[in-house]
């Protein structure tokens, strides 16, 4: 079968197409016929070795979101039917429950092989049921990026009705975010560089935007918009640079969730104002079965989409990747098979 691999070596250069065996279903398991995938920034750390020593030896099949169609079933699969389409989850190893290292231990694409591949097999509990009305690009996007913004949001933020929550950017997890917060009927807040970007998300529900590069302060910005006590949740997806901002957005009592560092990892900020003003500062990895599954009901009963800004050929990965380090995307992007 064909596969889109990192082989040989941890560099870009020895991202490379090739071939392996077609995988067989087992028992307790079942084998996807890959339609359709998603890129994440992850992704581009995966060849140069970004997650050290616990990554699985070479070679490595790429990627961690993707979907796809049961075509066989192990001996002992009686929760799954062959035409089945359905959702390779990120983690394998965490079905329920908090975080533990051990449910932490096996993300697709990483400690084991992802999704860029023609065929996969996996254990039926490490599959779910991708909602219906979702084409099968749309549905790729939902493993990784979807279940990040959801955890975020409903598991651990528990956003209500009349909330306030302030989303940084417009890539892949921001604008699940942007959705799943109007679809939880709170106020949001979108922040870019971009007044293209930001008119998009005024389309898809944003109540107030702010261009961060026009307005460097934009944290004291965000304040102001809500009348002064500051935001009740952040989507926080900068790190370094970004943190210092959310923390002057956030009201007392507020919830930063920390998703991504693409601005960079050491934190360089004022601990104070997390202690004096009793900010909840919670680290963000994806989610468990139960978080995919409480996700795609929402979607489901409220019609959602997710939003696929650009798609590319199976042979065209690396092409992907260059464009997904640029920055331009909105929303996701992905691979059709």
């Amino acid at each position: 079968m064909k596969v889109f691999q990192v082989e040989d070596a941890w560099t870009m250069a020895n991202l490379r197409l090739g071939v392996q065996p077609e995988p067989q279903a087992g028992p307790g398991q079942v084998r996807l016929r890959m339609t359709a995938a998603a890129l994440n920034a992850r992704d581009r750390l995966i060849p140069v070795r970004g997650y050290g020593a616990r990554m699985k030896a070479l070679p490595l099949i790429m990627l961690c979101d993707g979907v796809g169609v049961i075509d066989q079933l192990g001996a002992g699969v009686n929760d799954s039917r062959v035409g089945d389409r359905v959702c390779p989850l990120f983690y394998q190893s965490w079905q329920s429950g908090p975080p533990t290292p051990g449910r932490l231990a096996h993300s697709l694409g990483c400690e084991i092989d992802g999704t860029m591949a023609e065929w996969m097999v996996l254990p039926a509990g490490g599959v779910m049921p991708a909602p219906a009305h979702l084409s099968d690009l749309e549905a790729a996007t939902l493993p990784t990026a979807g279940v990040t913004a959801w955890r975020a949001l409903v598991t651990e933020g528990r956003v209500s009705a009349g909330d306030t929550v302030l989303v940084q950017g417009t890539g892949g997890v921001s604008v699940f975010a942007l959705q799943f917060a109007k679809l939880l009927g709170a106020f949001v807040i979108v922040t870019s560089s971009s007044d293209a970007k930001l008119a998009r998300a005024r389309e898809l529900g944003a109540d107030a935007v702010i261009n961060y590069r026009t307005t460097p302060e934009w944290g004291r910005q965000a304040r102001a918009i809500v009348g002064g006590d500051g935001v009740d949740h952040v989507v926080e997806v900068g790190g370094q640079a970004t943190l210092p901002q959310s923390l002057r957005a956030i009201r007392p009592g507020g919830t930063i969730s920390l998703i991504g560092v693409l601005s960079g990892s050491t934190l360089d900020v004022n601990l104070g104002l997390v202690v004096t003003r009793h900010v909840r500062l919670q680290g963000i990895t994806v989610g468990n079965r139960d978080d995919f599954g409480a996700m795609t009901r929402a979607i489901a009963f409220s019609g959602l989409h997710p939003v696929v800004d650009r798609v590319w050929a199976f042979e065209e990965l690396p092409a992907a990747l260059d464009y997904l380090g640029t920055g331009q995307h909105f929303g996701k992007l992905c691979i059709r098979y």
